[in-house]
């Protein structure tokens, strides 16, 4: 990788490179553990001109989310931030019935239905037919396709310009950010609101979640390069919130340019704020590659421990992120024994690259494990309620990220 695929400047810095891993979504069944599976390398560099970070566009968007292991709703709380959303933003904007409403990669319909249950027009865009197919179950109407300018364009003339889009957590996962970009300028009217939800790369490396990195999160962005990346399809930035959703996000409130005035005092202060950080020259960035195999070593050293103890671990969840974790630490079913996941879809299948078989939740009551490694660790606070019951027989929970820890939870 040469180029950098927003500014097209060739002066790329390494940040981390972890290998050479399988696509993190690639969810083996049974019948082809014999098969070979194509591993990508994982290498992530950053512009030092425009400042976004970004891996090489190995795979592309059809050959992850065509068909996509991920419903959002099988999360309880990320279900109630997107209700949270939906309520804020119509007393901000003022959406009403007379309203419409786009999101953008709309997954099962997580968000969208709670708009549908304010009587407000709306329309997913979904390119993956299964999770698409789940959304018109709920009653939302979902359109199955990928974002770019002639489908932001088709969408508007047939359904008339959005009061508000909605791209949460998808902004990371289109190589062609600039094309992604002009189609979101094509759905919004030209008095419009775009809100995109990204997770920070401050905190991605404040927090050492390096595990965030794979393969469909082609870039990661600090407030500074996502300024720069909505400008080049004609959206000014406008506010932008913290949250803590994925360990750390943004929440870019955006306009079109000729409507958008000046931007918010917290721009201005989320921009310092990564100057100070370091995140807007090459120095910020020279330390994180010694943090990410600390974190490794720490779990290795655990998983290590245990086996020799004669200690049981599996994991809780099958998140993509796992999936970077588990193959850049080199974890097989010798040291974590299996899995579970909430997701019917994953059961009976096998993690990419580590092949851990994953099971249903409730095999963690059965076997009654010593320890369970907690995979999405940024839903901490709702899995460590949901795995409360660990500790009826003195089981522990165990916290990879930002660093290992191990925590006793009573039942």
């Amino acid at each position: 990788m040469t180029t950098c695929r927003l500014c097209g400047s060739t002066s790329l810095a390494s940040v981390v490179d972890l290998g050479a891993t399988p696509p993190c979504e690639r969810f083996l069944t049974a019948d082809r553990l014999d098969e070979p599976e194509p591993a990508y390398p994982l290498h992530l560099r950053v512009c030092t001109a425009c400042w976004l970070a970004q891996i090489p566009p190995l795979i592309t968007p059809e050959d992850t989310f065509t068909e996509y292991a991920y419903f959002s709703s099988y999360s309880t709380s990320w279900v109630e931030h997107a209700r949270r959303f939906v309520d804020d933003a119509a007393g901000r904007l003022g959406l009403d019935g007379g309203s419409f409403v786009v999101e953008v990669a709309s997954n099962d319909g997580y968000l969208l239905r709670h708009v549908v249950d304010r009587g407000i027009r709306c329309l997913g865009v979904e390119p993956s037919a299964n999770v698409g197919r789940a959304a018109r179950e709920r009653g939302v109407p979902t359109l199955e396709a990928f974002l770019g300018p002639e489908t932001g364009a088709a969408v508007r003339a047939e359904h008339g310009p959005a009061d508000l889009v909605v791209a949460n957590n998808v902004y990371a996962h289109i190589p062609d950010v600039i094309g992604f970009t002009r189609g979101l300028r094509a759905l919004v009217a030209d008095d419009g609101w775009v809100s995109v939800e990204v997770q920070h790369l401050l905190t991605l490396m404040e927090l050492n979640q390096y595990d965030t990195i794979y393969h469909e999160h082609f870039q990661y962005y600090t407030v500074a390069s996502a300024r720069r990346a909505l400008a080049s399809g004609g959206l000014a930035l406008v506010d932008v919130e913290r949250l803590p959703t994925h360990g750390g996000s943004i929440r870019l409130w955006a306009r079109p340019a000729e409507a958008a005035g000046e931007p918010s005092e917290r721009v201005t202060e989320a921009l310092a704020e990564e100057k100070a950080a370091g995140l807007h020259e090459p120095a910020g960035y020279a330390e994180f590659a010694g943090r990410v195999s600390r974190v490794r070593r720490d779990l290795l050293g655990f998983l290590l421990r245990a086996a020799e103890e004669g200690r049981t671990v599996v994991g809780y969840g099958a998140p993509g992120k796992g999936n970077t974790l588990l193959n850049h630490c080199g974890v097989r079913p010798d040291l974590l024994r299996y899995t579970v996941d909430r997701n019917p879809y994953k059961h009976g299948r096998f993690t990419p690259g580590a092949r851990i078989p994953i099971h249903p939740p409730e095999r963690i009551a059965e076997d009654r494990p010593d320890y369970v490694l907690v995979l999405p660790w940024n839903l901490r606070e709702e899995l460590t309620g949901q795995l409360s019951f660990v500790g009826g027989w003195g089981g522990r929970l165990v916290f990879p990220i930002p660093r290992l820890e191990i925590v006793e939870v009573k039942p």
